[in-house]
C-alpha cells in the first residue's frame, strides 16, 4: 500500500563534527546543500504534496545560508522545523536568528550511558541551555538513551520541568556490526532497551507511541537475525545534501531532484521498494499517527 509522503527530512550538510560512535547517518560526505538544489527540491516536493520540511545535518547551524533555507521553504508554503546539536556560542547565535521562523526546534542530547558508548559530550543540561537561549513556539529536548539510572532520570525530570520544554526519548540503535564490535548479544541489547524504558517510565509519562516503537524495534531486530525483512512504511521523504530524494536515508533506491517532474512524483507516490533495517528504524516510527508528537512529560510526584 502506498503511504502519502507529507514531510521531508532535509540534510543541509554532508558532515558533522559530533561524530557519535552510534551515529546512524547513511550519507556522510563533505559540502553543503546548495540553495539552487534546495529550491528545486522544494518545488518538486511541493508538487508531490509535501507540506513540511525538517532541516537536519550534519549540523544545520553550520550552513552558510541557513536563514535563506528557512525563508525559501516558507515561500513554498511549507512549515519548517529543525533538529540540531547546537552547543557553541556561534551555533546558538545562528540558531537564535532563525528560531522565530521555525515551527519547532529539537535539540539532541545523550544519556550518560549513551555518551560513554558513543564518545560524545551532548549533555541534556547543555541542550536545555540552547533551548532556553532561543525563541520558538515548541522546544523539544531529544535524549538518546542507554543504561539510564534512577538518579539520572530524576535530574532529567527536574531539568525539563524547570525549563518548561518537551522531552522525547529514543533508544540507542545498534546494527549487527556494532553489536559484534561491542561484544553485546542481541538478547542483552534488547533487554537493556526494555530496562531503560522501565526506568524512564518511573519518572516520565511515556507515550503509547514510544512503547509501540520499542516493540517494533525488538521484532525488527529479531526478524533481521532470522533473515527476514519488512517493507518500508515511511511516511516521510529524505533529501541528501547532494540532492537525491529517498524514502529513507538507507534506501537503495533514489531519484535526483534534477530528474523529470513525472519521475519524482512517481517515486514519491508509489509504494517504497526498500526493506526496513534497524538503522533506518531509528529514524522512522511507522506506527505513529501524524498528530502524535511522541513528546513525553515528567510524571507527577
Amino acid at each position: 500500500m502506498s503511504i502519502p509522503v507529507r514531510t521531508a527530512l532535509v540534510s543541509t550538510a554532508g558532515h558533522c563534527q559530533v561524530a557519535c560512535g552510534f551515529c546512524f547517518r547513511a550519507d556522510r560526505a563533505h559540502g553543503f546543500l546548495s540553495t539552487a538544489t534546495y529550491t528545486r527540491t522544494l518545488s518538486r516536493l511541493k508538487e508531490a504534496g509535501v507540506e513540511a520540511v525538517c532541516l537536519t545535518g550534519g549540523e544545520p547551524t553550520h550552513h552558510p545560508q541557513l536563514r535563506q533555507l528557512v525563508r525559501l521553504a516558507h515561500q513554498f508554503g511549507m512549515t519548517v522545523s529543525m533538529v540540531t546539536s547546537a552547543r557553541t556560542v556561534a551555533e546558538v547565535v545562528v540558531l537564535s536568528q532563525v528560531a522565530h521562523l521555525l515551527a519547532n526546534v529539537t535539540v539532541s542530547a545523550d544519556s550518560r550511558g549513551a555518551m560513554r558508548l558513543g564518545r560524545t559530550t551532548r549533555t541534556a543540561a547543555s541542550a536545555v541551555d540552547t533551548l532556553r537561549a532561543i525563541s520558538t513556539g515548541i522546544k523539544i529536548l531529544h535524549v538518546i538513551c542507554w543504561d539510564v539510572s534512577d538518579g539520572e532520570c530524576q535530574d532529567l525530570a527536574s531539568l525539563v520541568s524547570k525549563a518548561k520544554v518537551g522531552v522525547q526519548f529514543s533508544p540507542v540503535v545498534l546494527d549487527e556490526r556494532a553489536l559484534r564490535r561491542d561484544g553485546t548479544s542481541v538478547q542483552d541489547y534488547l533487554a537493556q532497551q526494555q530496562l531503560d524504558a522501565d526506568m524512564l517510565g518511573r519518572h516520565f509519562r511515556l507515550s503509547d507511541r514510544y512503547r509501540t516503537y520499542l516493540d517494533e524495534l525488538r521484532d525488527l531486530q529479531l526478524s533481521v537475525t532470522r533473515g527476514e525483512r519488512w517493507s518500508c512504511r515511511s511516511a516521510a521523504a529524505y533529501v541528501s545534501a547532494d540532492g537525491h530524494i529517498r524514502r529513507c536515508p538507507y534506501g537503495q533506491t533514489a531519484v535526483s531532484v534534477h530528474a523529470p517532474r513525472a519521475a519524482i512524483r512517481e517515486f514519491l507516490t508509489t509504494p517504497a521498494q526498500d526493506q526496513v533495517t534497524p538503522d533506518c528504524a531509528a529514524l522512522c516510527r511507522p506506527s505513529a499517527s501524524p498528530d502524535d508528537s511522541g513528546t513525553s512529560c515528567p510524571a507527577p510526584a
